[in-house]
C-alpha cells in the first residue's frame, strides 16, 4: 500500500469540498424525499459513479490485481464504517434542519475527539502532539459555532435537537472513520487507491441495500422523490462518491484522526457556500470560530 507522506493532505482537501457540494445538494432533497430519502441519494446514485473509477483502476496495468482477496476481518470493519456512516448522515441532514446550513455542518465537526479516542481504543493509533493540539483548537471552534445566537430560532444550546443531532452525528462519523481505517489496514496489499475504491462501492452497496430496503418497506414515497428529482439526486451522488472516494483513499494513507482533522476544512468550505448562494449569515462569534478551526488546522500542518 502506497505510504506517500503528503498524499492524503490533498485528497482530503478535495474530500471535503466535494463533501460540501454534497451536503448543499442534499439539503435541498429533504423537503421532497425527507430526511432517509436524502440520505439514500448519496449511496445509491453514488454506485454507479464509484463503479467507474473501480473499473478504471483494475484496468490500469500499474494498479491491477487479479481480484482483492476479501475476507471476514475486512468486511467487519467495512460494516462498522457502513452503519456509521448510514446513520452519521441522517442525523447530519436532520441536524441541518434544526438552525443554518454550517452550523449545522458544524456540529458534525465533534467528531475528530471522538475518533480520536476510537482510534486509539480500537486501532491502536495514538494522535501525536500538533494533532491533538489541532483537534483541540478546531474543536473549540466548532463550539462557537455551535453555541446559540440572540436571533436563532429555536435557541438551543447543547440540551437542544440540533445539538443532539449533531453530536450523534459526529459520534457515527467517528466510528465510521475509524471503521474503513480498520478495513483497509486488513488489506495491506492493495494500493491506497484500490483500497479506496474498493471500499466506497461495497460499502454504498451494503447502505443502499440496507436503507433502501427500509424505505422501500416503510417510505416509498420517498423512492418515488428521489427519482422525480433524478437531477439533483445524480448531482448529491456524484459529489457523495467522489467525496467518499477522497476519504476512504486519505484513510488508507493514514491515521483517522489526522484525516478527520484536517476535514474540519470543510466547515470553512460550508460558510462559504452559506455566504455565497444560501444567503446566510454568520454572528461574529461564529466567525471566531471559524478562525479557530483554520487555526487548529495550522496547528495539523505544523506535524506534517
Amino acid at each position: 500500500m502506497s505510504t506517500l507522506p503528503w498524499l492524503w493532505v490533498p485528497i482530503t482537501l478535495w474530500a471535503a469540498l466535494a463533501q460540501t457540494a454534497r451536503n448543499a445538494a442534499q439539503r435541498s432533497l429533504v423537503a421532497q424525499a425527507g430526511t432517509l430519502g436524502a440520505t439514500l441519494v448519496r449511496f445509491l446514485y453514488g454506485i454507479p459513479f464509484a463503479a467507474c473509477w473501480v473499473l478504471l483502476l483494475q484496468s490500469l496495468p500499474a494498479t491491477a490485481v487479479a481480484w482483492p482477496r476479501f475476507h471476514l476481518a475486512y468486511f467487519g470493519w467495512l460494516m462498522v464504517g457502513a452503519l456509521g456512516q448510514l446513520a452519521a448522515t441522517a442525523l447530519l441532514l436532520a441536524a441541518m434542519k434544526q438552525r443554518n446550513f454550517v452550523i449545522g455542518v458544524a456540529y458534525s465537526k465533534t467528531d475528530a475527539l471522538q475518533v480520536a479516542v476510537f482510534g486509539a481504543l480500537f486501532l491502536r493509533e495514538l494522535p501525536g502532539g500538533w494533532t491533538l493540539l489541532a483537534i483541540a483548537l478546531a474543536t473549540s471552534g466548532v463550539i462557537l459555532l455551535a453555541l446559540p445566537q440572540k436571533k436563532a430560532v429555536d435557541g438551543a444550546a447543547w440540551t437542544g435537537r440540533a445539538a443532539w443531532f449533531g453530536l450523534a452525528s459526529g459520534a457515527g462519523f467517528a466510528l465510521s472513520a475509524v471503521g474503513y481505517r480498520g478495513a483497509s489496514l486488513q488489506m495491506p496489499e492493495l494500493s491506497a487507491w484500490q483500497a479506496g475504491a474498493w471500499g466506497v462501492l461495497l460499502a454504498q452497496a451494503i447502505q443502499t441495500v440496507l436503507l433502501g430496503g427500509w424505505l422501500l418497506w416503510r417510505s416509498p414515497d420517498a423512492l418515488r422523490a428521489i427519482v422525480t428529482a433524478w437531477r439533483v439526486s445524480t448531482i448529491a451522488g456524484a459529489m457523495g462518491a467522489l467525496a467518499s472516494i477522497g476519504w476512504f483513499t486519505a484513510f488508507a494513507l493514514t491515521t483517522a484522526a489526522n484525516v478527520r482533522t484536517l476535514g474540519m476544512v470543510e466547515v470553512v468550505f460550508s460558510y462559504l457556500v452559506s455566504r455565497r448562494f444560501l444567503r446566510e449569515k454568520l454572528a461574529p462569534v461564529e466567525q471566531g470560530g471559524l478562525v479557530l478551526v483554520l487555526l487548529g488546522l495550522l496547528a495539523l500542518g505544523l506535524q506534517l
